[in-house]
């Protein structure tokens, strides 16, 4: 095995056992194409958890620094020594991907780091858009061979509805740690505040902005399902995650669901059930 498939098996054990969901997901993804994409995963599993591995915030600026910098090229015998940068790059090299959208997607997990309130939903939608769309629209280019698919819609819509959802079931952990990405003018809106957010403190205001929160994530979902058919049939695998988002909405909208308590985790065979009952599936 050489260096690089060594960097692909990484990878993917890297999201196998760190991400299941998404690991599952690719398995409807074409063998040719489905190392490339859990390379892209791997990448975003690494700068998404920085906030936990770092004793400041100023050090996780260093190591998103480098990740800018290895994307760019200006790192190249520090990234081949990674197996996520080197399966990265090489990945990159061969669908020709656009280096920008890799680099905002690291700027953007600079918001991880801090525990800064996220000012409007704009702001949310903004940073979901360049934390998940893009993936979704980068996975897409690889499985069209390095070509444009087209449905840009579809990955902006989908990347909204997959990463809100599951900020939305995070929403115990960030409080625990003082963080909140529910934005500022929605809980204002409804009556709610970000400090009691933070601080997880229920509250029938906060509950009114979470139900207005989870009709936006369905309204995301619904656009991409609605365009989804349009895309080649090799490319709609790549949005197979989108099944897990009802189950994840439904469990949030029974009666004794607590935000700050109740711990959004559906078994894993109603996880697998969803995804092979996905429209899109193309079992490989």
């Amino acid at each position: 095995m050489s260096d690089l498939d060594s960097a692909y098996a990484h990878c993917e054990t890297l999201v196998r056992d760190m991400d299941r969901d998404r690991w599952l997901a690719t398995l409807f993804i074409k063998p040719p194409w489905r190392p490339h994409v859990l390379a892209l995963y791997a990448f975003s599993y690494e700068v998404g958890r920085l906030r936990e591995i770092v004793s400041e915030p100023r050090i996780g600026e260093i190591r998103l620094q480098w990740w800018r910098e290895a994307i760019e090229g200006e790192r190249q015998s520090e990234a081949e020594a990674n197996p996520v940068s080197q399966a990265l790059l090489a990945t990159i090299a061969r669908f020709n991907l656009p280096r920008r959208a890799l680099a905002d997607l690291v700027e953007a997990r600079r918001f991880d780091l801090y525990d800064d309130p996220m000012p409007s939903l704009n702001d949310l939608e903004g940073y979901c858009g360049e934390t998940c769309s893009s993936l979704f629209r980068l996975a897409a280019i690889i499985c069209a061979d390095g070509r444009d698919p087209g449905g840009g819609d579809v990955a902006g819509h989908a990347g909204c509805a997959y990463a809100m959802a599951g900020l939305l079931r995070a929403l115990p952990w960030h409080a625990s740690r003082g963080q909140c990405y529910l934005p500022a003018d929605v809980l204002s809106r409804n009556g709610a505040l970000v400090e009691a957010a933070a601080a997880g403190v229920s509250s029938p205001a906060l509950a009114n902005a979470l139900w207005e929160l989870r009709g936006r994530v369905r309204r995301h979902l619904q656009a991409a399902r609605a365009t989804l058919a349009a895309l080649p049939a090799d490319v709609q695998p790549v949005f197979a995650p989108l099944a897990l988002v009802d189950l994840w909405l439904n469990a949030m909208e029974r009666r004794d669901y607590d935000p700050f308590r109740t711990l959004i985790d559906p078994p894993q065979w109603r996880r697998q059930w969803a995804l092979w009952r996905w429209p899109g599936r193309q079992p490989h």
